[in-house]
């Protein structure tokens, strides 16, 4: 089985090359994942000049960004912007977050996220918003981020987050989206912020409800209380992200050591040499019966989805094996 370090810098070849239109959060992720990658390794070769190159007409043309049909996932799509301003020393990747940021707001009821509470804006939100109040440290961001989380009511007593209102079932990424969100959020939120403490309970609630449903391989399900649907990778590798990053910045103690281990191993496992993974569902949005969940197509082979998430795990677990 490769080590995080060598299965990351295997990905990093196969994912993280383009950032097309429209700008989605899966390819960002995966350029985010490039530049992080480095940042482990700095005697590897800079990424920076080519992303640079990949991203330019972004920030050369800044208005046209996003069409009217784009929407919150498409501003995640620019969760690297603040990591390239720092390899480049170019501010003007802070301008282009800044922008992005923008259109979260300005308050969650006149803003784009959605007020049916789908779990997927728990991340996209917070990639950006959190980025953004870190570069600038103006608390409208993580005020706007805060407030949003802190009304999402959809968390059950099992722990387990629905997709949406509309649809109140345990999606597997649905969940994942949800962890990783929390995660980003807690990652930006200062220490002294009024929403912090209760933010960090509802994610430990939902992470003791994941980690209840943990496949012995390490994985998790397409929906995650249903042990008879497939085992999907993106939602294990979101999630063992998640678990990886809270034992990192400390907000979770080494017991979860263990549930990050197991996720590795499944990842690991499922991903070739190059970068093919096994049962990434397709996209999703919210489906009306429980039977569409779990019927739900995936894919095989290479897939932006799983590949980028995978990229961040990797990096993710390498940094926690290094303990920086």
């Amino acid at each position: 089985m490769q080590s995080p370090i060598e299965l990351g810098t295997s990905l990093s070849t196969h994912y993280g090359q383009l950032l097309e239109r429209p700008v989605v959060y899966t390819q960002g992720v995966a350029l985010s994942g490039r530049l992080r990658l480095h940042e482990l390794r700095p005697d590897s070769d800079d990424p920076s000049i080519d992303i640079a190159s990949t991203v330019a007409e972004y920030v050369t043309t800044p208005a046209k960004l996003f069409s009217e049909t784009d929407g919150t996932a498409n501003y995640a799509g620019f969760c690297w912007a603040d990591e390239l301003a720092m390899s480049t020393d170019d501010d003007r990747y802070l301008e282009l977050l800044g922008t992005v940021a923008d259109r979260f707001g300005p308050t969650i009821e006149d803003g784009p996220l959605d007020p049916d509470i789908r779990v997927e804006d728990f991340f996209f939100a917070s990639t950006i918003l959190g980025r953004a109040f870190h570069s600038t440290l103006n608390y409208k961001y993580i005020d706007l981020l805060s407030e949003f989380l802190l009304s999402a009511d959809t968390l059950q007593p099992n722990g387990l987050w629905w997709h949406c209102k509309a649809s109140p079932f345990y999606w597997g990424r649905g969940n994942a989206f949800a962890a990783l969100g929390f995660a980003e959020a807690l990652t930006y939120l200062p220490e002294d912020h009024p929403s912090r403490p209760e933010l960090l309970h509802t994610h430990i609630l939902h992470l003791e409800g994941l980690v209840r449903h943990q496949h012995e391989s390490g994985m998790w399900h397409q929906v995650i209380n249903m042990p008879n649907t497939y085992l999907e990778f993106s939602a294990t590798a979101m999630i063992g992200y998640s678990i990886a990053r809270g034992l990192r910045e400390g907000w979770l103690s080494d017991e979860w050591q263990e549930f990050a281990g197991r996720a590795w191993r499944g990842i690991a496992q499922r991903t070739t040499e190059n970068g093919e993974l096994e049962h990434v569902c397709v996209g999703t949005g919210p489906l009306a019966t429980i039977d569409e969940y779990v019927n739900r197509s995936y894919t095989d082979g290479l897939d932006d989805r799983g590949g980028a998430m995978a990229l961040w795990f990797a990096v993710e677990m390498a940094r926690l094996e290094a303990g920086v």
